[in-house]
């Protein structure tokens, strides 16, 4: 039996979502519970990975199994093992075509971004933070010049195993909630600090060090030299995977953490 899973963490424990020899890691701490659920080895695939300091909304996986459990087990009884970081939001049995990384048609993640003269107590770790004022009408012009398909070279990390540079953005929007801005990026797929590194370069062009044009010419010219410096990971959340309609999968809202919803 094939099933998925829908799950929600907190980043800031852990080193990433990648299975790794210390353990600490999303992927190590959910495949842990599962397995006691089971009462037999589990092993999840997911969407995709996050970095250290990541958050999720909705990541998704999936597993299988010979265990047979209600649906039930694998979202509460599964919870009642793991850390209050990660929680299990949905279960779902799936036909065993159904891959969480490779029947994903888009993804999208939000960052948040407080913004004032001096850090946030209370969003330490859940939001990013810089200290000038940004212009958010700069950055909303500098955005227009990625959407579409382009090869993303010059905001791709040196580690990244992508095949192929070349994605589509779909969406770049930002708008200001209070001392927060927010984010919000939509692709067919992301590369390795995709994310992290356009909201470095649309915080160049916010603050003035260059024109809305500036971040177009990085664009084309797919050197990573010339981009901003990766942000920090704290703020940055993988929203939402999509998927065809014929999974069957349940739509959920976003978390109602302020900001993030």
């Amino acid at each position: 039996m094939r099933i998925a899973l829908g799950v929600e963490y907190d980043g800031r424990p852990y080193c990433g979502w990648q299975s790794q020899p210390n353990g600490m890691t999303v992927q190590d701490n959910l495949q842990q519970a599962l397995t006691q659920i089971a009462a037999m080895p589990v092993s999840v695939n997911a969407a995709g990975r996050t970095d250290t300091g990541v958050h999720a909304l909705e990541q998704v996986v999936h597993f299988e199994t010979e265990a047979v459990r209600p649906l039930t087990a694998w979202v509460r009884g599964v919870n009642a093992l793991l850390p209050d970081s990660i929680a299990v939001r949905w279960a779902h049995v799936v036909p065993d075509e159904f891959h969480a990384r490779f029947s994903a048609q888009g993804r999208s993640y939000r960052y948040l971004l407080i913004n004032r003269p001096v850090r946030s107590a209370v969003y330490a770790g859940r939001a990013g933070w810089f200290h000038q004022p940004l212009d958010i009408a700069l950055m909303q012009e500098a955005a227009q010049y990625l959407l579409g398909e382009h090869d993303f070279s010059a905001f791709r990390a040196a580690e990244c195993q992508a095949k192929s540079p070349v994605k589509c953005l779909s969406r770049v929007d930002i708008y200001q909630d209070g001392e927060m801005l927010v984010f919000d990026l939509a692709a067919n797929a992301f590369l390795h600090h995709m994310v992290r590194n356009l909201v470095g370069c649309l915080v160049y062009v916010g603050k003035g060090k260059y024109p809305p044009l500036w971040l177009a010419q990085v664009l084309a010219c797919r050197e990573r030299s010339l981009a901003a410096p990766t942000f920090s990971p704290d703020g940055l959340y993988l929203r939402h995977i999509k998927y065809d309609a014929k999974w069957g999968l349940p739509q959920i809202q976003d978390s109602g953490v302020r900001s993030v919803k």
